[in-house]
């Protein structure tokens, strides 16, 4: 079963899929954006995805003071004092009656605040503890230690999304979708899916033992992984034989568009017949990123759209001055490719640019804005808006469906046969004739 919620990395890779604007799958979680910092206007499409930055209110002096007695409303603005008495008479009556005390105050304010936005319905607003908040950090600076893969922390296990090309992940032979049950023998039932990611990260050189729970899978499996350091690369490419390009691009991130243009100089150089454009496991980065891989391939138009619960739309359209806007190309997608991978997708799609080979992506396609609060406290994501392909479809809990169905079986893994791929070179090569 595949989960639509927020695609995370971690250094399980280390970390969620974050960066200040991303899409990303989720995930962010999501996933590989190389960024020094959250900053408090930065927005994510969901990953981990650069919508707009939009402005964002900074901590005041009527933000709740831990330090102020419990008994006095005065941290409440004025005006909501009548709506939060109720709120603070609870408080009180758990400091006097309580069985177990004394509290602790600070689990019982982000408890408050991950109630307040899980109240709203939306899977991808949520609450991000310091902890998580570090990890976001930790995974912008590029290295991480742990096996390699992009999670999900919101279902009900940590799921998987897809494994880290040439992670530890990958070589163990973790699938998306897998469920992690149980870390070195510890049952995870009921564990908070972050404080599994925790227990999944460590250092370089030391082993953990995953239990897995797969679909179509009776028993459980087990893995051994020995972790790794996880340095994420943003594009790779090559030519392939009978000369067909091939460009890789495995996040969205902050020099993705530079990596990807100079990776386009260097194949069109040679000639080739046509190119492959391989977006699969892909869960997504920032929004301008997208954009501006998007413009690699499509001359002129709009890339996407962004809608907002205000009724403004905004349009994003390409940059035209691509360098692969003629050349005859293919996409790669599948079931990890999400938010910024499906925009880019979707607009090839859409202006029939290429033919999309594969699986249906994840559908990740809400935008979310990602806040740091005051005193580390952690921080807040909350969905701002969605988008839309450039002929208006949704991709959010759909995906987007390929040209050519193409599966990528467990026998094909084993075997490392890879059919999404040749179906891509015999499309190319017949199309060049």
């Amino acid at each position: 079963m595949r989960s639509k919620t927020f695609l995370i990395v971690i250094g399980l890779v280390a970390a969620f899929i974050v960066l200040g604007s991303v899409f990303a799958g989720g995930i962010i979680i999501g996933r590989n954006f190389p960024l020094t910092a959250i900053e408090p206007t930065k927005t994510v499409v969901s990953v981990m995805p650069a919508v707009g930055i939009l402005p964002t209110s900074t901590p005041t002096e009527s933000m709740l003071d831990l330090e102020t007695p419990v008994s006095e409303n005065d941290s409440t603005p004025q005006d909501l004092k009548k709506l939060f008495k109720p709120f603070w008479e609870a408080w009180q009556f758990v400091h006097d009656q309580y069985v177990d005390q004394p509290v602790d105050d600070v689990a019982m304010m982000q408890g408050a605040i991950e109630g307040m936005l899980k109240s709203l319905g939306d899977q991808h607003t949520s609450y991000i503890t310091p902890d998580e908040l570090l990890q976001d950090q930790m995974f912008m600076e590029g290295e991480y230690e742990g096996i390699g893969a992009w999670v999900d922390t919101q279902a009900e296990f940590l799921t998987i999304i897809s494994p880290m090309p040439g992670s530890p992940a990958e070589a163990a032979g973790l699938k998306p979708g897998d469920q992690v049950i149980a870390i070195n023998g510890e049952d995870m039932t009921g564990i908070n899916s972050s404080v599994v990611l925790r227990k999944v990260l460590g250092p370089e050189g030391t082993k953990v033992t995953l239990t897995i729970r797969r679909e179509g899978v009776e028993e459980p499996l087990e893995f051994t992984i020995i972790r790794a350091k996880i340095t994420l690369p943003s594009v790779e490419s090559k030519m392939l034989d009978k000369d067909i390009a091939y460009v890789q691009v495995i996040t969205f991130g902050q020099t993705t568009d530079k990596d990807l243009h100079k990776a386009l100089e260097d194949l069109l150089s040679k000639k080739p017949k046509g190119l492959i454009l391989d977006l699969r496991g892909n869960p997504g980065g920032l929004l301008q990123t997208a954009i501006d891989v998007a413009s690699e391939f499509i001359r002129k138009g709009v890339i996407m759209y962004e809608d907002y619960g205000n009724g403004f739309r905004q349009e994003y359209k390409a940059k035209g001055n691509g360098l692969a806007t003629d050349i005859p190309m293919v996409v790669l997608i599948n079931e990890g490719s999400a938010s910024a991978s499906e925009i880019v997708a979707g607009a090839i799609q859409d202006y029939q640019r290429g033919a999309l080979i594969g699986m249906t992506s994840f559908g990740k396609g809400s935008v979310q804005n990602w806040i740091p609060l005051s005193d580390d406290q952690g921080g807040v994501r909350i969905t701002i808006a969605r988008w839309l392909t450039p002929k208006e479809h949704t991709i959010h809990e759909v995906g987007i469906k390929p040209d050519y169905e193409v599966k990528l079986t467990e026998e094909d893994f084993i075997a490392k046969r890879d059919p999404q791929l040749d179906k891509a070179i015999e499309i190319l090569l017949k199309n060049s004739k």
